[in-house]
């Protein structure tokens, strides 16, 4: 079963929130599996650009089936093939702390992208986000 509307608005809620914890703004993006943008949130305060990065970092995760931190490892390791990959979906990839699998089960169901903080605040807040989740 595909993640459902009220459980990635769960997500950037839950995001949100830890992030108001933290006295920081983000923006918190959702796909699903295909990339497609599915829900997005910006706090109030948090960067214009924070939104687009965001779902630049939830997109590659969905895409690549990995998380942030090991997709920006692909990114360095393998630098020509991600450039290429890049230039195949609709929109810039950005690998790199700050975006999450979203799993039900074996299944990837999609991804969270938050941006807008330091780089571990980002994934601190999408992985909070995600825990907001029963799956």
């Amino acid at each position: 079963m595909p993640l459902t509307l009220e459980e990635a608005q769960t997500v950037i809620a839950g995001a949100h929130e830890h992030a108001s914890q933290l006295g920081i703004h983000i923006a918190v993006a959702v796909v699903d599996e295909g990339g497609h943008l599915q829900a997005l949130g910006r706090m109030d305060g948090a960067p214009a650009l924070s939104a687009q990065i965001a779902e630049s970092k939830a997109v590659g995760a969905a895409l690549w089936h990995r998380d942030g931190d090991s997709l920006a490892a692909v990114h360095r390791e393998r630098a020509g093939f991600f450039a290429q990959v890049d230039r195949l979906v609709r929109m810039p990839l950005i690998p790199g702390l700050g975006s999450v699998l979203i799993r039900r089960g074996d299944a990837v169901l999609g991804a969270v992208g938050v941006s807008g903080a330091a780089p571990a605040q980002d994934k601190e807040c999408a992985e909070t986000g995600l825990a907001s989740l029963t799956l």
